[in-house]
C-alpha cells in the first residue's frame, strides 16, 4: 500500500513522464526505421494532431478534475464495486482489474464502430490520412468525454484498486502510442509480441479504408480479445506498404489534417450504417 500511496501522490508527473518519454522514443524510431512512406505533410499533421491532444487534456481537467483515479478513490471510500465488496488478494485484484479494464476498452471500441452516431465521433481518429505516433491520441473531444464517463461507470461497478487504475492509464497511453507508430519491426519479433501486446502491424490493419479490415483488430493494449471474439485479422490484403489509410468519405486535408475540420467532422453529412465485421469486399468476389 505504501507503493500505491507513492504512485498516487506522484500520478501526474509519472504519467507525463511516461507520455513524453514514450512519445519521444517512438518519434525517433519512426525516423530511423519507418514502416511506410508518409503521404501527407508531417508538420501540418503533427501540429494539428498534437493541438487536439492538448485541447482534449485541458477539457478533461476542466470537466473531470479528478479523472479516473479520483473515481477509484471515491468508490473505495464508499465501498462501491465488486472488488471493494468481496475480499480479494491485493495483487490479484490489481492484475484482474487491469485486464478487466482493458476488456471494457475493447468493448467500447467495438461499440463506437457499431453505433452510427458514435462512429461519427470516432471517425475523427480514423480519418487521419497517415499513421504515426500522433494518430494514437487523436480523438474528438466529445468521444474523449464519453469515454471518461464509461470508464467512471466501469470503475463504480468493479471497484478496482487505485493502483490498478493508474497502471492501466499509463499502459493504455503507452501502448496507444506504440501500436499507432510508423515503425518497422521484424516479422518474427512482431509475431511473438502480438501474443502479449497489440503491435503496430496488428493495429494498422484497423486503420485501412476497407470495411472488413477496419472492423477488425479493435484491441488497444492486450491482443487477446480480438482472437477470442473473432475480430482478429493477421495482415491487410494489400500489404502494409500498399494499404490505404483513412476512411473513404473524408480524404481532403481540410477535414483530415486541420484542427477545425476534425472538430467539425462529426456534424458533417448524413448518419449512415457502419456494421461491425461487414464482409462487403469478400461478398463481391
Amino acid at each position: 500500500m505504501e507503493f500505491e500511496s507513492f504512485i498516487r501522490g506522484h500520478e501526474v508527473p509519472i504519467r507525463l513522464g511516461f507520455f513524453f518519454g514514450i512519445f519521444a522514443v517512438m518519434a525517433i524510431w519512426e525516423l530511423v526505421a519507418p514502416r511506410r512512406r508518409l503521404t501527407q505533410p508531417k508538420g501540418v499533421r503533427w501540429l494539428n494532431n498534437v493541438g487536439l491532444v492538448f485541447f482534449n487534456s485541458f477539457l478533461l481537467r476542466l470537466v473531470f478534475p479528478t479523472a479516473a483515479v479520483g473515481m477509484a478513490l471515491f468508490a473505495r471510500e464508499h465501498g462501491w464495486g465488486l472488488l471493494n465488496y468481496f475480499q480479494v488478494p491485493y495483487a490479484l485484484a490489481v492484475a484482474g482489474a487491469v485486464i478487466a479494464l482493458d476488456f471494457f476498452i475493447y468493448l467500447q471500441h467495438v461499440m463506437v464502430h457499431a453505433v452510427p452516431v458514435l462512429w461519427r465521433l470516432h471517425r475523427v481518429h480514423h480519418a487521419d490520412l497517415d499513421y504515426d505516433v500522433t494518430t494514437g491520441a487523436r480523438f474528438h473531444p466529445i468521444e474523449i468525454l464519453l469515454s471518461m464517463l464509461i470508464k467512471f461507470a466501469v470503475i463504480v461497478v468493479m471497484g478496482p484498486p487505485v493502483l490498478a487504475v493508474i497502471l492501466f492509464e499509463i499502459a493504455l497511453n503507452a501502448t496507444a502510442m506504440f501500436n499507432h507508430s510508423n515503425v518497422r519491426i521484424p516479422a518474427g519479433i512482431d509475431r511473438a509480441l502480438r501474443l502479449f501486446v497489440v503491435t503496430p502491424d496488428m493495429h494498422r490493419v484497423h486503420h485501412s479504408v476497407e470495411d472488413d479490415e477496419t472492423n477488425s483488430n479493435f484491441g488497444f493494449n492486450l491482443p487477446w480479445w480480438d482472437r477470442l471474439f473473432g475480430t482478429y485479422r493477421d495482415q491487410p490484403r494489400g500489404g502494409h506498404e500498399n494499404m490505404t489509410i483513412g476512411i473513404r468519405t473524408f480524404r481532403e486535408g481540410k477535414w483530415c489534417s486541420w484542427l477545425t475540420g476534425m472538430l467539425a467532422m462529426p456534424f458533417v453529412g448524413k448518419i449512415s450504417d457502419y456494421a461491425i465485421n461487414r464482409r462487403q469486399w469478400e461478398s463481391k468476389q
